[in-house]
């Protein structure tokens, strides 16, 4: 007889939980600049790496066209970034940071940096409990899709 799979003793159960309460969060605190939690995450990545293609920008935030294309014409509107093609190659679009999508970083830095502050924890235990949370990430992600053939089934 298989072990009883308790609700709240399941790690997926707490990251689904702490995933609803970021957005939240999240939600609030990027209010002011009239983002999302998607539109945010596309921002850091252009102000970390600079302009990327939209390609290279959906692998490092992990979201792919269909989600990534509105969510950029939407912050084109609004005026935080641009898009054109790469000179060096047609078939390609790049994505750039505007003057003003520059500008804001540090007004959007400054709100959730001291938002952030009140998750309660210490430099230390914020970078354990992120290096803990990826590296789940990362061993579920290796997993072969081929070995949830072997599982248990109704039937079995």
């Amino acid at each position: 007889m298989a072990t009883p799979i308790i609700l709240d003793e399941q790690l997926c159960f707490s990251i689904y939980q702490a995933h609803k309460v970021f957005n939240r969060f999240y939600a609030k605190a990027l209010a002011p600049f009239h983002l999302t939690y998607s539109q945010y995450i596309v921002l850091l990545a252009l102000w970390q790496y600079g302009t990327l293609s939209v390609k290279a920008l959906g692998e490092r935030v992990g979201l792919d066209s269909g989600t990534l294309t509105p969510l950029l014409k939407r912050l084109e509107k609004d005026g935080w970034l641009s898009r054109q093609r790469s000179k060096r190659d047609e078939r390609r679009l790049d994505v750039q940071l505007t003057a003003y999508g520059r500008d804001m970083q540090d007004k959007v830095d400054e709100r959730v940096g001291t938002c952030m502050e009140w998750i309660g924890l210490t430099p230390d235990q914020y970078n354990h409990v992120r290096d803990a949370v990826s590296s789940v990430r990362d061993h579920l992600a290796a997993i072969p899709d081929g070995n949830f053939e072997d599982l248990p089934t109704m039937s079995n």
